[in-house]
């Protein structure tokens, strides 16, 4: 309760602040952008974004406060619908203002549910654009396994935890309770539902890979070798994907990876692709039928684990081929 009175309150003064106050700080960051050559204004878009964002934010804390005093609070198809209308808006938002755009190839994989989403994890715009692609454009009903660092997003906290979804306690010494929970999170679903966990755990970078790598190799040197040509996602941890799929034995698995992210876990990042000419973010999905993987189950976790880093390797190859097309794109658009 304390903490969605700090995050709600701080989240509507900031949207009238940051509104009231346009005419006086738009001005002085298209100064600052001018002043460093920057004539995409990279900083007063991210800002404008920000403010986007707000209005956005407080308007699904609205939506949801009138859901609860209306009776409607366990009303999960009114929640769902407000999640599509947000991560819509949002990714419009993104559009507009800051010129990101997602374009996804093979949205058909998703259909029909009950289907198992294994995604790739390189940014802070993930869960959004997932969320998009399964709302939005595919029009059904995801589960995600969020961190929960993320409940300090006022929707998030009160949207994301009415409907059915797990926020994952990282720090948690024993991870029985948390896998039983993941497991219980798809044992009752149907062909509308997607469940989607992000296996790497956090966003890439090549220092974490490292540290990860060095990690495996300490137990398990013949995964740590499997792995070793990875260059662009991190090792998966296997045991919440294992978990999801023991409670839905029905499910088949689809993968998905995107290109465009890079980079953007920093605010530095941020600005240096706004202050550029992107290319559409690309959203790959890839199904798997449930016949071809190995058994989740904890006695078989090796065959399981050995499946997974295949499929880890073969995204990392595809993303090295799409990033390469992609900076060809660059090159052959500035030339």
């Amino acid at each position: 309760m304390l903490r969605r009175l700090i995050s709600i309150s701080g989240l509507i003064l900031g949207a009238v602040v940051l509104t009231v106050l346009i005419p006086a700080w738009l001005p002085l960051v298209i100064i600052i952008d001018a002043s460093r050559v920057k004539w995409r204004f990279p900083l007063a878009r991210l800002l404008l974004f920000g403010v986007c964002w707000a209005w956005l934010e407080t308007v699904g804390v609205i939506c949801s406060a009138l859901l609860w005093i209306t009776g409607q609070s366990k009303n999960v198809p009114r929640h769902y619908a407000l999640q599509r209308w947000w991560a819509d808006r949002l990714l419009q938002a993104l559009k507009a203002t800051c010129g990101f755009s997602v374009e996804v190839e093979n949205i058909d994989a998703l259909k029909p549910g009950p289907v198992i989403l294994l995604a790739r994890h390189a940014s802070l715009a993930d869960s959004l654009v997932s969320a998009y692609v399964v709302t939005t454009l595919a029009q059904m009903n995801p589960r995600f396994v969020l961190k929960r660092e993320l409940l300090a997003d006022p929707c998030l906290d009160v949207v994301g935890q009415r409907l059915p979804n797990h926020f994952l306690d990282r720090q948690a010494t024993d991870s029985t309770p948390e896998l039983e929970a993941l497991q219980k999170l798809v044992t009752d679903v149907n062909a509308s539902t997607v469940g989607i966990i992000f296996p790497e755990g956090t966003r890439a970078n090549n220092k974490k890979r490292t540290r990860a790598l060095e990690k495996i190799a300490t137990s398990d040197s013949d995964r740590a070798d499997r792995l070793s040509d990875m260059r662009h996602l991190l090792p998966p941890r296997p045991a919440g994907a294992a978990a999801m799929l023991r409670g839905c034995t029905s499910a088949d698995v689809v993968v998905a990876w995107h290109v465009g992210f890079e980079g953007l876990d920093t605010f530095g990042g941020i600005l240096k692709a706004i202050s550029s000419d992107m290319p559409p973010i690309r959203f790959h999905l890839r199904r798997v039928n449930r016949d071809v993987i190995p058994d989740a189950s904890i006695s078989k976790g090796e065959e399981f684990t050995r499946w997974l880093d295949d499929e880890w390797m073969r995204m990392d190859r595809e993303v090295n081929d799409a990033l390469s097309a992609r900076n060809e794109m660059r090159r052959n658009h500035r030339g």
